[in-house]
C-alpha cells in the first residue's frame, strides 16, 4: 500500500518536478550544452548500444538522449510485443524497441515533458516508426489500462520520482502476468543526507 505524503512532501515533490521539468527542456532544445550528467552519443556508446542503432537513428534523438545505461541489453523484445517505455525523453529507446518488435508489435512511450514529447514525436516520425506512440503522463500514473503491456522499459527516470514504490507499483499494475521489466537506474549504497534529498537540482541530475 503506498504510503500518504504530507503536504511538506507534496511541496518537495512539486519543486523537483519543475526542476526535472526545466532540466530536460534544456537537453531537449539544447543537446551541444555541456550538462553535469552524460548525454548524447557518447553517453549511449558508453553504455554499449548497437553503433548500427545509433547510425540508424534520427541524430536528434541521439543527440539529446539522456540515460544512465541500456535497459536493451536484458530486455528481450520480440516481433508482436506490446512495450511501455516509461520516461521516453527524446525517442531513442522507444524508436529502437520500435525496431525489435515489427510492424506487428506496439511501442508506447510516456514522458510529462511535452516538449520532449514533441521531440520524441518528430524523431519517431523520421525514424518512420510508425507503431510508436507517445503520451503525455507520468510514471506514478501511468496512462494504460492494467495488464495491458508485455515489456516496460526505463532508462534513468525511477530515481528522478519523489514516490518511487508508487512507480513500481503501477509497473506492476499495467504489466500483464508472465512480462517482463527491464530499467537502469541510479541506486544509491547509503542513505542520502536532508540537504540532498531537499535538493531539487540534485534530483534532477
Amino acid at each position: 500500500m503506498s504510503t500518504a505524503v504530507s503536504e511538506g512532501e507534496h511541496q518537495l515533490e512539486g519543486l523537483i518536478k519543475d526542476e526535472v521539468l526545466r532540466m530536460y527542456e534544456e537537453v531537449a532544445h539544447h543537446p551541444e550544452k555541456e550538462f553535469h550528467f552524460f548525454h548524447g552519443r557518447r553517453a549511449a556508446e558508453m553504455f554499449d548500444y548497437d553503433k548500427d542503432w545509433l547510425d540508424r537513428c534520427p541524430d536528434g534523438a541521439v543527440a539529446s538522449f539522456a540515460g544512465v545505461g541500456n535497459p536493451h541489453e536484458r530486455s528481450r523484445l520480440a516481433e508482436g510485443e506490446t512495450v511501455l517505455d516509461l520516461g521516453s525523453g527524446a525517442g531513442m529507446d522507444s524508436i529502437i524497441a520500435g525496431w525489435q518488435v515489427g510492424s506487428s508489435g506496439k511501442v508506447i512511450g510516456v514522458d510529462f515533458n511535452p516538449e520532449m514529447l514533441d521531440k520524441a514525436r518528430t524523431h519517431a516520425a523520421e525514424a518512420g516508426v510508425t507503431q510508436v506512440e507517445f503520451r503525455q503522463g507520468t510514471m506514478e500514473d501511468i496512462p494504460e489500462e492494467d495488464e495491458s503491456l508485455n515489456v516496460i522499459i526505463s532508462n534513468g527516470v525511477v530515481n528522478l520520482s519523489f514516490r518511487k514504490r508508487r512507480v513500481i507499483e503501477e509497473m506492476f499494475r499495467a504489466i500483464a502476468p508472465g512480462g517482463r521489466v527491464s530499467f537502469t537506474d541510479i541506486v544509491s549504497a547509503r542513505p542520502l543526507s536532508a540537504g540532498v534529498v531537499k535538493d531539487p537540482k540534485l534530483w534532477a541530475s
